[in-house]
């Protein structure tokens, strides 16, 4: 593992507010920075009251604004959500008021549900044009001539570097074709992680953006100062993720003492599937658990997220994290 990251979906808690969720990840942010994380990744999600970052190329722009070395990003942008030319003008005025760190992930999943994916497009199409619209994306970021009859402006030339996200083998065979980074949503989506993971690397072609394959794994992680502490505390993401099984979604729970009493058993089977690659507990525990995904999965760089209801000890799991991921740096 070369590199350690952070993704944030910039949660809202109950009891608290949209503009203070936004506020706790420009912290989060400022606070990943020190902790020595590499890059700072936010996701779009729609119509989720628990989620903050649908606004996803304004939010990276706030967080850029209150960093100043780290990488900020998408882990991902939709793309089926959006025109490839909006996109490149979108993060190449990103690149062209914070320089060389911002990052392109693109996913292929509309993020959202039905409904809301109808009136994100319009216009659904039937047809499956990601692999296309990737290549157009690409090249609005890159050295166009004066004569194309469009152009990304601003976007064309900062050749903001695209990543590949997914959560099964079709991310993994388009990335290994378009010889880019890839990365796996393993921390809620971890059952094809090992074949992609091979599939990718297998197939990976090298290209003018990548000479050999870079693979990213997510873990979620829930780390405190002890194991008890720790287990409270990851009640939270818990009923969070019970909740999008049973259709209840709303604001990021309250943590709980014992989560068998809200969570019945066939659906905390189902949540400790989808957490699977997890590392949950203090700093040994943490350290031992993510030791043991790193040695499995053998990624290029890791990248943590979790859900963590009191934004003080959200902060204080990445800090114990950070920390931990140093060490299984080599």
């Amino acid at each position: 593992m070369q590199k350690f990251s952070l993704l944030d979906l910039a949660p809202v808690p109950e009891g608290s507010s949209v503009a203070q969720a936004l506020a706790n990840s420009a912290d989060l942010a400022v606070t990943a920075e020190k902790a020595g994380y590499h890059r700072f990744w936010v996701a779009e999600h729609h119509n989720m009251i628990g989620i903050a970052s649908s606004a996803t190329a304004v939010l990276i722009g706030r967080l850029a604004s209150v960093t100043n070395t780290m990488r900020i990003g998408s882990g991902g942008i939709m793309l089926p959500n959006h025109s490839p030319l909006m996109v490149a003008e979108q993060f190449g005025t990103l690149a062209e008021m914070y320089g060389d760190r911002i990052d392109l992930g693109l996913g292929r999943a509309p993020g959202t549900d039905q409904g809301t994916a109808r009136a994100l497009r319009r216009n659904m199409s039937p047809e499956d044009t990601f692999p296309q619209d990737v290549q157009e994306l690409m090249a609005y970021l890159g050295d166009m001539p004066d004569g194309s009859p469009v152009r990304a402006i601003p976007g064309m030339g900062t050749k903001v570097p695209v990543y590949i996200l997914g959560s099964s083998l079709y991310g993994a065979q388009l990335a290994a074709y378009y010889g880019l980074p890839y990365a796996f949503a393993s921390h809620f989506a971890p059952d094809m992680l090992g074949e992609a993971l091979e599939v990718y690397r297998h197939h990976f072609q090298p290209s003018e953006h990548l000479d050999k394959p870079y693979a990213i794994v997510a873990a979620s992680v829930c780390a405190a100062d002890t194991n008890a502490e720790a287990e409270y505390l990851r009640s939270s993401q818990i009923q969070a993720f019970s909740g999008i099984i049973t259709g209840k979604r709303g604001k990021l729970p309250r943590p709980v003492e014992n989560i068998a009493e809200v969570t019945p058993p066939h659906v905390m089977a189902q949540v400790n599937r989808m957490l699977a690659v997890s590392a949950n507990g203090g700093p040994e525990t943490v350290k031992a658990q993510l030791s043991q995904i790193v040695s499995t999965y053998q990624p290029d760089e890791l990248i943590v997220t979790g859900m963590i209801h009191d934004h003080a000890a959200r902060v204080r799991s990445f800090e114990i994290t950070a920390e931990v991921l140093k060490e299984l740096v080599g």
